[in-house]
């Protein structure tokens, strides 16, 4: 794999994630209206996604 090919992979992953935490958010606040603990489990695994996107990024400025 080259440089450039990494970073149009790790782009693709940064997008994908950022996509998922959107639809989380979106979700937990509809899902909150039947459970709320499942609304925040939802949100946890957004900001878990976050934190993901944020080491991809890391890895994308090391490149």
């Amino acid at each position: 794999m080259n440089r450039h090919e990494a970073e149009h992979l790790l782009e693709h992953w940064i997008e994908h994630n950022e996509s998922h935490s959107r639809s989380f958010r979106d979700r937990a606040k509809q899902i909150n209206e039947i459970s709320p603990e499942a609304a925040k489990a939802i949100e946890e695994a957004a900001s878990l996604m976050d934190r993901c996107t944020e080491c991809l990024r890391r890895a994308m400025e090391a490149l």
